[in-house]
């Protein structure tokens, strides 16, 4: 709740929200429990601060498929409050094929897909992540920089790639925010997005982010407003709920 207070003073219309099961059922606390916290405080944040949400549960890329598979047998009889799957942790050594199967069998639930590929790892994950996993978004993604055949690719089929520039620079994927790929990505026709990855741990919420990208890489207005549409269109909403939000930043823009 702490994290949606602070959203809303960002102005954040809308989160779509990573959890790790994992790391707290491996440490005997219930499944629910931790489901029902992060829900209960969901709702909240639409009833008091008009905040929307997408819930997604992500797999430990660490661990087996098999403990994925596991933490997807437990999230069966709640999944009117999960909306999609996720890939996170430590990405280098642990290739997106390493979760063909669990991935598909969150696509035949009617499960959203998504995975971290590309930050630390190569190309050539991110290719897996679209050929193996079928991911609608790619997290990430700053080395398919490297692969041009892979950024035409990306570009060509209008796939989202949601840039965290101030948590790559605490991992130090980037030695400076100059370094973000966020403008080459606009350039090269990406559907790029600035988002704020675990705020509370690496710093910088969603407008830290914003402002850090924008004086550091001498961002015009108009992509400015193209990073704030694209994760919209990026997201899980409906289309009418897009096509609301996008006139809002319209509206705003003129302003």
């Amino acid at each position: 709740m702490a994290y949606l207070e602070r959203a809303k003073t960002d102005a954040v219309r809308h989160v779509e929200i990573f959890f790790d099961p994992q790391g707290h059922t491996e440490r005997g606390i219930a499944f629910e429990t931790v489901l029902n916290g992060i829900d209960s405080a969901l709702k909240a944040a639409e009833t008091r601060l008009g905040i929307t949400s997408r819930l997604i549960m992500c797999f430990l890329r660490h661990l087996s498929e098999e403990e994925a598979e596991a933490t997807l047998d437990q999230a069966l009889p709640h999944l009117d409050r999960i909306h999609g799957v996720g890939l996170d942790s430590s990405e280098l050594g642990h290739p997106p094929a390493k979760f063909e199967r669990v991935f598909a069998r969150a696509r035949e639930l009617g499960l959203r897909v998504t995975a971290h590929a590309g930050e630390e790892g190569p190309p050539a994950y991110v290719r897996e992540a679209l050929d193996l996993l079928k991911v609608e978004r790619i997290d990430h993604g700053n080395r398919a920089l490297e692969d041009p055949a892979l950024v035409h690719r990306l570009a060509r089929d209008g796939m989202t790639l949601t840039v965290c520039p101030l948590s790559n620079l605490r991992l130090c994927v980037i030695g400076r925010i100059e370094d973000s790929p966020v403008r080459r990505m606009l350039d090269l026709g990406l559907k790029v997005t600035v988002n704020a990855d675990d705020p509370a741990y690496f710093g910088g919420y969603i407008n830290d982010n914003f402002r850090a990208v924008a004086a550091a890489l001498d961002l015009s207005a108009d992509q400015l407003v193209a990073l704030a549409k694209n994760s919209f269109t990026g997201s899980f909403l409906p289309e009418a709920e897009i096509a609301r939000h996008l006139s809002a930043i319209d509206e705003a823009a003129r302003g």
